[in-house]
């Protein structure tokens, strides 16, 4: 058993090791990290430690689940889904997160990114990155709605160094597309 364990709640069955970097239980690099340096192995595990304790600081946790964003990672019921990362080609003090949700049609993929941007970005002196740009994979049928509030939150952020209270929701009908017309399977 971990150390982390009563961090993180549960037993350890079914899940990988924080100190542990398991391909298969990860999701593949997707288009926000293509042409970056995808970090793999001891330094994915570095960060991802570090993950565990901002998400568990600012509160960034998956409902659906009931544990620590960050865990999602290292569960084997969910292979394809958790976060990767990837120094950004240009300035290695940038650090690109990518989220892959359980399904396209998460309903706390806003909320969980938004939450992992504020974390990351918010307690920056905990890591060696000035920035942490988030965006969700593009198979979440809201990706563009989210994503363009990500980087309106990011643009924010770089040009005052503070980080907005609020934002407005993915929804709420800002200057960015309406998704509302793609089907949901309920």
């Amino acid at each position: 058993m971990s150390l982390l364990s009563g961090i993180r709640g549960g037993d350890d069955t079914g899940f990988d090791d924080y100190d542990a970097f398991v391909p298969e239980h990860v999701p593949d690099p997707g288009e926000v990290l293509e042409g970056h340096d995808v970090l793999t192995d001891a330094d994915h595990a570095a960060f991802h430690r570090v993950t565990m304790g901002l998400f568990a600081e600012r509160g960034v946790y998956d409902m659906t689940f009931g544990y620590n964003l960050a865990r999602l990672n290292l569960d084997h019921r969910h292979p394809d889904a958790g976060f990767r990362y990837a120094r950004e080609a240009d300035d290695p003090a940038v650090l690109r997160a990518e989220f892959t949700p359980t399904t396209e049609f998460c309903p706390q993929s806003d909320t969980l990114t938004v939450g992992a941007f504020r974390a990351w970005n918010g307690l920056t002196e905990r890591h060696e990155y000035d920035l942490v740009k988030v965006r969700v994979d593009p198979m979440h049928h809201q990706s563009v709605a989210i994503n363009g509030k990500l980087q309106q939150l990011e643009a924010t952020y770089r040009e005052t160094g503070e980080i907005p209270d609020d934002l407005g929701s993915a929804d709420d009908g800002d200057d960015l597309p309406d998704e509302t017309d793609v089907e949901t399977p309920f």
